[in-house]
């Protein structure tokens, strides 16, 4: 590992507003973040306290100080946590966590947090998979999935981060009526995630597959990663999709969704990008 990395993971394991691989944490991501309010400088997990207010109001102008009654989002997959950041700072009454394994990536993030002194952004260095282990239920609101890896490969598809099997994972702390927004330069990602809602009979709210082209956009779509602007995908458009997953997701279906999405075609940036990464793994062979 360079040495600037382990000068970014010392560094995390030092900051407040990054835990690692936390342990008990379900329900107590209020008292978490009241802690951090109030600048303590070393926040004992074991000790804080669990809500008996899960179930709160969503509306986006609750200007209530009380952290019990704050939103939480997660961002995950969230990279240098742009999404996490650019909410916590559009939301101040709101809390947001972004969720990575790369503690490097991490870093960037806690550090703009913790320099602009925005006590309401948070990161966990974890797995996606791990998720459910820190929260409980009906204690996250939103979740965002901003330009996650669309693994391109049909094979792969039950590690894309919109696949049934991590939606299973997400019911278990996100709130029935609680939006999940994916925002994504990869067609074939946007193409499978609006596979998935219809053939599960997930409730839609918002599609495009032209962003910015679009005379109305929500403001929290304008808040750009580091990803986005690599336009890694080259398909010149950004594909945003709100959705629920209040509905039952039967095991069953899951064989009926890997033959059908086969048919899903990918554009030429994706082809050309797969191209790329296949030769790069048989050149590391």
């Amino acid at each position: 590992m360079g040495q600037k990395k382990l000068i970014k993971f010392a560094a995390i394991k030092a900051y407040e507003n990054v835990l690692e691989f936390p342990q008990d944490m379900q329900g107590k991501w209020a008292a978490f973040f009241d802690a951090l309010n109030k600048g303590n400088t070393s926040i004992d997990i074991v000790n804080l306290t669990i809500s008996d207010n899960l179930v709160v109001s969503s509306d986006f102008s609750n200007n209530n100080d009380d952290n019990r009654s704050k939103k939480i989002t997660l961002e995950l997959a969230c990279g240098r946590g742009e999404y996490a950041v650019g909410l916590g700072r559009m939301f101040p009454e709101q809390n947001f966590i972004g969720i990575d394994l790369k503690g490097n990536r991490i870093w960037k993030g806690a550090s703009i947090a913790n320099k602009d002194g925005l006590k309401n952004v948070a990161f966990v260095r974890s797995q996606i998979e791990l998720t459910s282990n820190y929260f409980a239920k009906d204690e996250v609101d939103e979740i965002w999935i901003t330009f996650p890896d669309p693994q391109l490969r049909w094979s792969k598809a039950k590690k894309r981060l919109t696949h049934p099997k991590f939606l299973r994972l997400y019911q278990q702390f996100l709130k029935k009526d609680g939006v999940l927004h994916l925002k994504t330069d990869s067609p074939l990602l946007y193409n499978f995630t609006l596979k998935v809602i219809e053939m599960y009979g997930l409730d839609l709210i918002y599609k495009t597959d032209h962003l910015y082209a679009e005379q109305k956009i929500d403001p929290r779509c304008l808040i750009k990663t580091y990803y986005e602007g690599l336009d890694i995908a080259q398909s010149n458009k950004i594909h945003y999709i709100q959705f629920n997953i209040d509905k039952d997701l039967p095991l069953e279906q899951d064989e009926v969704l890997k033959e059908a999405i086969k048919d899903i075609p990918m554009d030429a940036g994706e082809l050309i990008r797969m191209e790329a990464e296949a030769a790069r793994a048989k050149k590391e062979a």
